[in-house]
Parts: C-alpha cells; structure tokens; sequence
C-alpha cells in the first residue's frame, strides 16, 4: 500500500525526531561525487547495493527508488547544489509507519578527496522510529559499502 508523506524542506535534516548522520572520506572530488548523485540517478542502483532501480522523473525534479526486499520511494529533491549538497524528501513510500523522511549528501572537499556526510531524517510512528534507530548499524554499513562502490567507480 502506497502512504503520502508530508512533505518537508531541508530543515527537516535538521530538525527529525530520528537523525541518523554517517560520514566517509572519498578520493574522488566533491563535483564529481555531486554529478555521480545528481546526474547519474540509475548508476544508483550500480553502486548503492540497497537500490534495485532508480530513476529520474518529472524532468529531474524527482526520483523512483526501488530497494532490496521490496521498498519503494517517490522522492523530490530539495537541495541540489553542485560540489556542496543533494538532497531528496519521500512524497510516496510503502513503508509502513512513515510520516516524513528526507536524505542529505553534503559534500566537503577533504585533503584528497571529499568528505561525504548522509544525514537520514525521518518522522513516524513510535514503532517506526524505533525501528529506523534499531537499523542504525545496517544502515551505516549500507551508506559505508556504496561509498567505497562508488569511489571505485569514479576513479575508474
């Protein structure tokens, strides 16, 4: 079953019941690290082992996101500034207990690369939010494993 979420802005990042925030350096510098995200919407699914399928839709103000085990994400960008920040809120989700969730890739050049910070902000039910807290360890991995992909990626 298909829920509308409210929708939010990217002060949302900020202001979730539930902020989970993982960060990893990158060799590959913040412009390309921003078109990988923002350009690239199906290469997802090449490095972000959780995506199954993306797409951009509404002439690339949105996103379809498909994930393993069957989650599936109408999304809007809210912030897309290159070299700096991508950021995208679920309009539509059929995650049960969601009420608002909104994701940021701020990018920061480092020495050698970029500093990619994702911040997972998300408003629900108690058993919801509890949940997303419970998989904090796994959604870390998941945000550490695409990185490293995706770093691969660009330095090819």
């Amino acid at each position: 079953m298909t829920r509308r979420l409210r929708p939010v802005g990217l002060d949302f990042v900020e202001t979730a019941p539930v902020r989970l925030v993982f960060a990893r350096e990158m060799s590959a510098p913040p412009g390309r690290v921003f078109h990988a995200l923002n350009d690239d919407v199906p290469g997802w699914a090449e490095w972000f082992a959780a995506v199954t399928h993306a797409e951009s839709v509404d002439d690339g103000a949105g996103r379809d996101v498909r994930l393993k085990g069957g989650g599936r994400f109408r999304e809007t960008i809210i912030a897309a500034k290159e070299a700096e920040v991508y950021a995208y809120r679920v309009d539509l989700t059929n995650a049960p207990g969601a009420h608002a969730i909104a994701e940021e890739w701020r990018l920061v050049p480092s020495g050698s690369g970029t500093r990619v910070q994702w911040t997972f902000a998300v408003d629900g039910t108690a058993p919801f939010r509890l949940a997303v807290r419970a998989a904090r360890s796994g959604l870390g991995r998941a945000f550490r494993g695409a990185v490293t992909e995706l770093d691969r990626r660009l330095s090819r």
